[in-house]
């Protein structure tokens, strides 16, 4: 099992996008199988075999979240982002913009699927390897 403590620490090192992949390889490395991030208000949800599942507190204020969802705006925010021209927050300001509800980072696909407040698909977007 895996802790809140071991889940910040592997938080503290990332900067940008571009630290994105080491940061999910050291959450498969302490047993996470995926995870729920929620945009409005950045509580985030992690799971573990066995049906473990371990909730995290929110990492910034609440946001409103669009009504209108738009893949595109959402692509620019994510490649910006993995350039490292962004940080998180600025990233999950923009994906808020876009109109994304939660994102579900999935460990063993190594994907990340964006969906919007009605739960439609906005874009699922692969983990590049560290």
């Amino acid at each position: 099992m895996f802790s809140t403590d071991q889940i910040q620490e592997a938080f503290s090192k990332v900067k940008s996008g571009s630290d994105f992949p080491q940061f999910v390889q050291e959450l498969r490395n302490i047993g996470v199988t995926h995870y729920d991030n929620y945009v409005s208000d950045g509580r985030t949800t992690y799971y573990g075999l066995n049906n473990f599942s371990l909730d995290a507190m929110p990492k910034y204020p609440k946001l409103p979240v669009n009504e209108q969802s738009s893949s595109d705006r959402l692509k620019h925010a994510i490649s910006i982002h993995q350039q490292g021209q962004t940080d998180y927050s600025t990233f999950c300001e923009q994906a808020a913009e876009a109109g994304v509800e939660k994102w579900t980072t999935h460990m063993k696909e190594m994907t990340v699927t964006y969906l919007d407040k009605k739960g439609r698909k906005l874009l699922i977007e692969p983990i590049p390897k560290p």
